[in-house]
């Protein structure tokens, strides 16, 4: 089965990921300074809302002023409403510099018994509370202006008719007022954005300064130095990150130090094929008797053999533990198909010792995610351990089946392992004394690490049957398709 790599995932922006911030500090900076940036014009209109209501509240009491002594003029004489200025009215209702005053007097006809036309009418309210003054904004020849009137009752009666007072003013001296206190308001606001921003850029850098010091620590680091970094000279919010980095010198120390253990086994256990094959090499040039140089030549084709077949070892072992997801692309793979190959490239070495190998599929397709080499590469060393462990004559049974998980066993009727030797033959180079077969000890090391790569267990138990070995992985159960497939040969008959 071919093996693809998975295409990296397309995001809305296009086929390149989505862009990260890459500066903590301007990131940080930028949070800061956008709200303020943003509450800056909502504060400059609320500041005019407010100016506007403090301007008009004194301009406003003046005019209620003005409406009841306008009020206080008024006289209702054989059923027609009068008005008694004092001085003329122009003298009373004075026009400044700055604005123009409007007033009026009209009965309940709506009929201008004094004053201004201009003002428009107005209906009396629902409830109407004596000697109250009400406000309102119009416009008067194209200018605002802001009025103030009054109702009077002709007559104490609750039902006599009503006289409208009114006195308007253009609003020339309020919003001049309303920009005085805007103006002082905003004016200090523009020296303190600036130095707000200044004190948050002083604040953010000697708040990072601890983060400078761990990564010039960091820098100074020899590269052969996996020491722990101590948590507790770095602030709070940096310690999770310190104590997450620790653990992964911790780790990375681990895995050097199984590098080199393993180098160290590899070159111990690559020294011990190659001397022999010097050795059986130098005696084979000494020979002169054919038999004997045969006899020299085969044994030395025998050392290539487990040499290569050392290699092999090693370079899956080095395949296993490399980096898994940049090397080797997960895919969806049938574990079925994958046994039934792996079993019919093992037949023949099966049929050399007259051993009976059969498969035992479930019947259909068992989904799994992995990748396939490693799987093939696992599924392998099983089954050719198997053969390997096994007399002359005996059976071994490649099995697929579903229990809560995805199970694949190899079961055999060979040798068997001790109890005691059940979890130390996953170690590298390890191999069982006195099972009489040439092995490297890398075989079950190999199919924990992919198994471990998977997701997957893997454990050995005794035969059920009473003789041999029980290898058994357990895989995440994958998605089975509704409508079984035909089921798989069962076995590889001897011939």
């Amino acid at each position: 089965m071919p093996s693809r790599r998975r295409k990296p995932e397309k995001t809305a922006a296009g086929n390149r990921p989505p862009s990260q911030p890459n500066s903590l500090f301007g990131e940080i900076l930028d949070w800061m300074l956008a709200p303020l940036l943003f509450l800056w014009p909502i504060s400059i209109i609320v500041t005019h809302n407010v100016a506007d209501n403090i301007a008009n509240e004194p301009y406003d009491r003046a005019m209620a002023d003005s409406v009841r002594a306008l009020a206080r003029l008024v006289s209702v004489e054989e059923d027609k409403v009068a008005v008694h200025f004092p001085a003329p009215p122009r003298a009373l209702f004075r026009a400044d510099q700055d604005d123009t005053v409007y007033y009026q007097v009209a009965d309940s006809g709506g009929e201008v018994v004094t004053g201004d036309r201009e003002i428009s009418r107005v209906p009396p309210p629902p409830a109407l509370i004596p000697e109250e003054v009400l406000y309102r904004d119009d416009i008067i020849h194209g200018e605002e202006v802001r009025i103030a009137y009054q109702f009077l009752r002709a007559w104490p009666e609750p039902e006599s008719p009503l006289v409208l007072v009114q006195v308007a003013e253009t609003r020339n001296k309020r919003s001049d007022l309303a920009s005085r206190v805007v103006t002082g308001v905003l004016l200090p606001q523009f020296a303190i954005i600036p130095i707000a921003v200044v004190l948050v850029w002083v604040g953010l850098t000697r708040g990072i300064a601890p983060l400078k010091r761990l990564q010039s620590l960091i820098r100074r680091r020899r590269p052969t130095d996996l020491s722990p970094i101590a948590a507790a000279s770095v602030p709070e919010e940096v310690r999770p990150l310190v104590v997450a980095f620790n653990d992964m010198m911790a780790r990375l120390e681990e895995n050097l130090q199984a590098q080199q253990r393993f180098i160290a086994d590899a070159a111990h256990q690559m020294r011990t094929p190659l001397t022999g094959l010097k050795m059986q090499t130098d005696l084979a040039l000494l020979e002169t008797d054919p038999a004997q140089l045969r006899e020299s030549l085969q044994r030395i084709a025998d050392s290539t053999d487990r040499a290569s077949h050392l290699i092999n070892q090693l370079l899956s072992l080095a395949r296993a533990e490399a980096s898994f997801e940049k090397l080797y692309a997960v895919e969806q793979v049938d574990l079925e198909t994958i046994v039934r190959d792996v079993a019919l490239e093992l037949f023949p070495r099966a049929q050399a010792k007259g051993i009976d190998l059969g498969i035992e599929p479930c019947g259909h397709p068992l989904l799994i995610e992995g990748n396939p080499v490693l799987l093939r590469e696992m599924i392998k060393n099983l089954i050719d351990n198997a053969i390997k462990y096994t007399p002359d004559h005996g059976r071994v049974t490649a099995r697929t089946r579903v229990a809560g998980a995805i199970v694949f066993e190899v079961e055999d009727t060979g040798i068997g392992i001790p109890e005691a030797d059940r979890e130390r033959v996953f170690e590298r180079f390890y191999r069982v004394l006195g099972s009489g077969v040439d092995g490297s000890g890398l075989g079950l090391p190999i199919v924990r690490e992919i198994a471990e790569l998977h997701r997957a267990t893997v454990a050995l138990t005794p035969n059920p049957s009473g003789q041999g070995s029980l290898a058994q992985v357990l895989f995440p159960r994958g998605q089975l398709p509704t409508p079984p497939a035909p089921p798989f040969v069962d076995s590889f008959p001897v011939t």
